[in-house]
Formats: C-alpha cells, structure tokens, sequence
C-alpha cells in the first residue's frame, strides 16, 4: 500500500507543473509588465527597470541574469533603449527563447512605428536613436497597437492560451477606445500650449496632445544642462511664456527649478512609465495621470 500512495503521489506531483505551468513575461520596462498584466493576467510578470530609473543605463545584475534565464517571452522597447544592458544579460542568461529574431523576444519598436527615425547619427549629436524615439508607449494610439502586437506574440508563444489571449485583447481595446474618446474631449484646452522639457522622453505625448515643444533643458540628447546653456533659455522661456517645465521622476530636478526660479515658469514632474506603488498600475491609470497633471497646470496658470 505504501509503495502504491507513493506512486500515486509522485505521479500527481510529475503532472501538476506542467497542467497548471504559467508563462514567465520578462519586461525590460514596467509599461510592458504593465500591459502584458491586462492581457495575461495568469503569468509570472517581472520588471528589469522602474519609473525612478533611467532606461537607458541598467546594471546587468545577477538577479536580472536569473528572471531572464527562466522567462518564455521577453519584452522590450526597442530601437536601442536598451542597448547598453540587454545584450550582457541576453548573453549571461544562455537563454535561447529570448535571444534576438526568436519568438520569445519582442522588440515592440520594430512592430509600431516610431517618430524621428534618422539615417545617420552626426559625431557629437548626443544621445541620439537612428531608429527612432523609443518611447513610442507614451502615445495612446501606438500603446494600443503595440497591445496588438504583444497578444499575437503571447498567443504564438503559448498557442494553448492562444483563444484567452484575443479575447482579452478585444475587451481591453474596446475599453482603451472609450478612454481615447475621452482623453481626447478633456485635452482639448492643452491644444497650442507649450512646455520646455528635458529629453525627448515625452515627444510622443506631445505630439498627441499638440503640445509645441519650444526649449530642451538638454544642450544635446542625453547631455546634461550645462550652465551655460540654461543661462540662454531664459530669454527664449520669457519670451514663449510655456505652460510648464516638464522632467521625468528619473531626472535630477534642479535644472529644472532654477530655470523655473529665474522666469516664473511652474515645474512639472511627470512620471514616464507605470508604477504601482503610486496608483500607476495600469497604463490607463498611467495616462490619466499624464493628463491629469498638464491640466491642473494650464487651470492653475
């Protein structure tokens, strides 16, 4: 009897992973944890980066090495974000689902068009991206097209969930247009305003909105402000009164401030991407508090 329980249990225990296995989604950015959240919600779901993190400049930690060497499908914005740390941890890991040209690595830039595509990089332009401006999520029209491409990509990785997949996209694309519609209603006032900003972070979201950039706190892409080159933006600020001075949660904010000291201009800080542990769970919650934010400042102003 006991030899026949034992069996009995090890049987039980061979066939339990494998009926009840979920997918492990390694997203080099919480936007795509984010999204891949809505769409598989059964997944084993991690982050490489968070909102108080540049993107751009990731250490290859050991901890990164084993999410990635245990993930079905990797994630990532592409068009060379992450260009100084993926390919060590894509190395390290020894991964061969989540290497490049393999299902299992998405690159979303290479699916959805992106803005500012060049086909050459000047010496000396700064931190510049011939593919394009990788914070393509940041538009809401693209977001919902990379949800597109990201369910066909789950449903080709996991074939058997591939039904859930489209069904949960279908729902979530239907809602997202509902807040399309009324994002775009309550924008209106922001259409023709101006803000300086630092990077090129929020391009997208401007564009949408039909927000003029008219200054970058940046003398270069990915430069630092130099004193010098804040020193000639007050009277370019002065004279195009914008709606605010915008950084990223990620960026030193003194900047920022000092310009804001010396022309009146309110600072706004907005976050790039979602974070949970500030009510930006989903990337709706993300966008409304985008909006949210412009719009409290252009009643203040």
């Amino acid at each position: 009897m006991r030899t026949r329980s034992k069996l009995a249990l090890l049987a039980v225990a061979a066939w339990a992973p494998l009926s009840a296995q979920a997918l492990n989604i390694f997203a080099c950015e919480p936007e795509w944890a984010a999204l891949a959240r809505q769409l598989a919600p059964g997944a084993h779901i991690t982050s490489a980066t968070h909102a108080y993190q540049d993107p751009h400049y990731i250490e290859a930690r050991p901890s990164l090495i084993a999410r990635l060497r245990r993930a079905d499908l990797a994630v990532c914005s592409g068009a060379a974000l992450e260009a100084g740390w993926l390919p060590a941890l894509q190395q390290r890991a020894a991964n061969p689902a989540v290497q490049p040209g393999q299902a299992g690595m998405l690159f979303v830039a290479e699916q959805v068009e992106t803005i500012g595509q060049v086909e050459h990089v000047p010496l000396g332009a700064g931190d510049v991206h011939p593919e394009g401006n990788p914070h393509l999520h940041l538009d809401p029209e693209r977001m919902r097209k990379a949800a597109a491409v990201l369910s066909q990509r789950l449903a080709q990785v996991d074939p058997q969930q591939a039904g859930a997949y489209r069904s949960r996209y279908l729902r979530w694309s239907l809602a997202w247009q509902q807040r399309l519609d009324d994002w775009r209603q309550r924008a209106r006032p922001l259409k023709g305003q101006r803000v300086v900003v630092q990077h090129s972070t929020f391009d997208y979201w401007w564009r949408w909105l039909g927000i003029e950039v008219v200054a970058d706190l940046e003398p270069k892409p990915g430069v630092p402000p130099t004193p010098r080159h804040l020193n000639a933006l007050v009277a370019k600020v002065e004279q195009n009164r914008p709606l605010a001075i915008v950084h990223s949660w990620y960026q030193d904010p003194n900047s920022a401030h000092w310009l804001a000291e010396r022309t009146g201009i309110p600072v706004v800080s907005l976050p790039s991407t979602t974070m949970a542990e500030q009510g930006l769970e989903t990337p709706a919650e993300l966008f409304e508090y985008l909006l949210q934010q412009l719009l409290d400042a252009h009643h203040a102003d």
